[in-house]
């Protein structure tokens, strides 16, 4: 992702929080690379196990030009795919994980290696999923 790219996407994840530049201070600080962003205001996180998550990572490829921000917790083999904020709330299938509002998960900055969490699909800053 090239800069403009990743800053523009910083912005767009940053302002799911209720303080976007302690954020981009928390990213740029963390060792990890890392900062836990509350899910529910600007989407929603389906997670599902890596043996369903890749496969269907796939089929979406295949539909879409681009699918919405995908991210992966390589340690624990598990994809979570960025959804419409509410989603969960109305989510009815089985085998799937729905965070939602007053929920909050550990999201990589945008275009830069880290330990376990990587975008497989990185946010375009469009706030597009």
């Amino acid at each position: 992702m090239g800069g403009a790219g990743a800053r523009t996407a910083v912005e767009w994840l940053a302002s799911a929080a209720r303080d976007p530049e302690a954020v981009r201070r928390e990213w740029e600080h963390n060792p990890l690379g890392v900062a836990l962003l509350p899910a529910g205001r600007v989407w929603d996180v389906l997670i599902l196990g890596g043996d369903l998550g890749h496969p269907t990572l796939d089929v979406l490829s295949g539909l879409v030009e681009r699918p919405g921000p995908v991210l992966a917790d390589f340690g624990d083999t598990r994809v979570g795919f960025f959804v419409p904020p509410g989603t969960t709330a109305r989510w009815l299938g089985g085998g799937v994980r729905g965070l939602g509002r007053g929920t909050w998960i550990v999201v990589p900055y945008p275009g830069r290696p880290t330990g376990v969490v990587r975008w497989l699909v990185p946010p375009d800053g469009t706030g597009r999923l």
